[in-house]
């Protein structure tokens, strides 16, 4: 038999079967990925085979196979060195909540969860939530924003969850896809969630004050589908987002201003580092690529935290 990922609790899984059923799986054993080690091998969004557990009652069953992926977005486990933490599988797209302040969302953390997306070239979106906050100020860095982020082909939206603003164009961009949602804790997952469908019902606190934190209230990842068709799948907020065996070589073909150049440099195995005749650092220099772009480069060359 087979079914859908639907839900994963690190121990248990919640699979949509074919037939329309519900029932929580177990994987058998330890089955793993080829290519490199996971700390949790089955993410929501997998296609798995599985077979009725005959020791318990028959809404229960035991994972024996993960399906061929067409894709998946995987960051570094922050708890086992050398291990990756796959966030979800087969989607057809990779939505980042960001928030100005309250908490912050720092370029380096955007540009890292767009760059593990471009690794499987999955399109992205990038929604600033929160815009029943902003001023004047704010309003001039959205803009400054977007002109950095939509000519490399990311989707930039502005919302303000709490007060449902905007949220007819996301919808729009939701339609028929399975959707990931990811961004820091705080950033109004949760509460985008509830306002797209309020039959959901995700939890929600406040911001911590005292730190300008989020508190996670999404603990396990879960899909739903928020209208026929439509599927969002939202994850528990994450503070680091590292990129996992990732090679010099290869970092700058996840940057598509990067991409479309790199075969200008002088030297075909050119990092973008320091080498003469670099196409790269020529479009930094005359402003073709965006500063805090090849900052965040730099930053993923040199393997430094993302956090700030």
């Amino acid at each position: 038999m087979e079914g859908l990922v639907i839900k994963s609790t690190g121990l248990w899984y919640r699979i949509l079967t074919d037939d329309g059923r519900s029932i929580n799986a177990r994987l058998k054993g330890k089955l793993k990925l080829e290519g490199y080690k996971t700390n949790n091998p089955v993410a929501v969004g997998d296609r798995v085979a599985f077979m009725p557990d005959t020791t318990e009652s028959s809404d229960q069953g035991i994972i024996t196979e993960i399906l061929p992926r067409k894709n998946h977005i995987i960051r570094k486990s922050v708890h086992k060195t050398g291990h990756a933490h796959v966030i979800a599988a087969n989607i057809d797209q990779a939505m980042l909540i960001a928030t100005l302040s309250h908490p912050r969302t720092s370029l380096g953390f955007i540009d890292r969860f767009l760059a593990a997306a471009e690794s499987f070239r999955i399109p992205q979106i990038l929604v600033f939530n929160k815009s029943d906050l902003w001023g004047k100020a704010e309003e001039s860095l959205i803009q400054e924003l977007k002109e950095i982020y939509q000519p490399i082909d990311v989707v930039c939206l502005t919302i303000s969850a709490l007060e449902k603003q905007g949220l007819e164009i996301l919808k729009e961009k939701l339609a028929n896809r399975i959707t990931l949602l990811s961004g820091h804790s705080g950033v109004g997952k949760s509460t985008l969630v509830n306002a797209l469908d309020p039959e959901i019902k995700q939890a929600v606190k406040e911001i911590s004050d005292f730190a300008d934190k989020g508190v996670h209230t999404t603990t396990f990842a879960e899909m739903f589908e928020i209208s026929p068709g439509s599927y969002l799948i939202d994850t528990p907020g994450i503070k680091e987002f590292g990129l996992f065996a990732t090679g010099l070589e290869e970092l700058s073909d996840y940057f598509p201003e990067m991409r479309a150049i790199r075969n200008q440099c002088k030297f075909h195995n050119c990092t973008h580092l320091h080498e003469p005749g670099c196409a790269v650092l020529a479009a930094v220099e005359n402003g073709a690529i965006a500063p805090s772009r090849y900052e965040s480069y730099l930053s993923m060359a040199e393997n430094q935290d993302n956090r700030r």
